[in-house]
């Protein structure tokens, strides 16, 4: 595999494997990242909340990382809750807010295409909290319509939840208009950013959001490493009871190493996005898209918006073809499929389900999501080796 840029060294853990387009499922640890964790595993053992000097580097490490993550987003360090997933963080975000708000019937609004964190974690709200949930519905490119939420909110809304950016087809929601909406009424706005941090600029005071999810290993970070921002003066219940830290929000021993890494992988995404990566991304994604129209003319269809999406995120479908077997038959691509897999019968990805799509055009799908080790040479093999196989079905 070539070197996809500047200095940026070959990957290890990509060289001998097939094309690797699935960025948006995980992404591979970038060696810096693990280079700078690595002493806080190995040597500086210490509890941060100590008063020795065993306690004094993990400490310093730890704010730093804090400011690292805040400034990915334009935050205070303060604004930051380390969390052990992504999953983690939106149950302190929603549950946190919902519980706060001492509400007798609590009515919480998110959509249809969110991810299952968020969906689920507002249904054992209305199950287990007596909270009233709405589901509002997407449009055929997957976003929200600002005049729905409008129409949506009561005065006894206490919360929405809308990512930024869907997993599956990269479509960018119109944050801060459904984000001011929300706090004309009063109510807190969460976005679960996970996918967007670190592909595109986020700045929260321009989104108007009160509590933003981030996630690690969608940035080059290890897994078990994310982070919620809670804009000064929202009240949470915690997720976690104990000894008061993360500003009571999450108890428990930090692990300073994760949060180094997520630190040093929110400094790189921000120099990355200060230096045009997410358009040399971009570039590849619509390369990709191009040698696949070309090649198999009539036959490909792109799901999702055509500019309101994140730069690396290309979702298709084939005509005549079924995502699994298609992906299964190149033998040289790692992706993901516009469907799941259930006791080896294959069902419509519910996003492109919301969104309209045909059983036939979902169960077709691809999704098709590049990152910091793509290259111009792995486009050409990935749409060589697809036209081959579509061509063959």
């Amino acid at each position: 595999m070539t070197a996809p840029s500047g200095d940026l060294p070959p990957h290890p853990g990509l060289a001998d494997g097939p094309v690797y387009l699935d960025y948006n499922a995980t992404t591979p640890a970038d060696p810096r990242v693990t280079a700078a964790m690595w002493p806080h595993l190995a040597d500086f053992f210490g509890n941060p909340s100590s008063s020795h000097p065993y306690a004094a580097t993990p400490r310093r490490a730890l704010a730093e990382a804090r400011a690292q993550v805040a400034g990915l987003i334009s935050a205070r360090p303060g604004e930051i809750v380390f969390t052990g997933s992504g999953s983690e963080a939106d149950l302190l975000a929603l549950r946190g807010a919902v519980l706060a708000s001492a509400h007798p019937h609590p009515h919480v609004i998110t959509q249809a295409t969110e991810h299952p964190a968020v969906l689920q974690t507002c249904q054992a709200l209305e199950r287990l909290h007596s909270a009233r949930l709405t589901v509002l519905p997407v449009n055929g490119e997957g976003l929200v319509e600002p005049a729905d939420l409008a129409a949506a909110i009561t005065e006894d809304t206490v919360l929405v939840s809308v990512m930024a950016a869907n997993n599956e087809t990269g479509a960018l929601q119109p944050i801060t208009q459904l984000a001011a909406l929300t706090r004309e009424h009063g109510a807190l706005f969460h976005c679960d950013a996970a996918q967007a941090v670190g592909k595109i600029p986020l700045d929260i005071d321009e989104l108007g959001v009160d509590l933003l999810t981030i996630v690690g290993h969608k940035m080059y970070a290890p897994k078990g490493a994310a982070a919620l921002f809670v804009r000064d003066g929202v009240s949470l219940e915690p997720v976690v009871y104990g000894g008061g830290q993360e500003r009571g929000l999450r108890a428990g021993t930090e692990n300073v190493a994760l949060a180094v890494a997520l630190g040093t992988a929110a400094q790189l995404a921000a120099d990355e996005l200060a230096s045009s990566g997410p358009a040399r991304i971009a570039a590849l994604r619509d390369d990709l898209h191009q040698r696949l129209l070309v090649s198999l003319p009539g036959r490909v269809h792109l799901n999702g918006p055509d500019k309101q999406r994140l730069p690396n995120t290309l979702n298709i479908s084939i005509d005549g073809t079924l995502g699994h077997e298609l992906l299964a038959a190149t033998g040289q691509i790692a992706a993901s499929t516009g469907s799941a897999c259930h006791n080896g019968t294959h069902t419509p990805s519910p996003v492109l389900t919301a969104m309209g799509l045909t059983p036939n055009r979902a169960l077709g799908a691809l999704r098709l999501t590049l990152g910091r080790w793509s290259t111009t040479e792995d486009t050409e093999t990935a749409a060589a080796a697809l036209t081959r196989a579509a061509a063959a079905q």
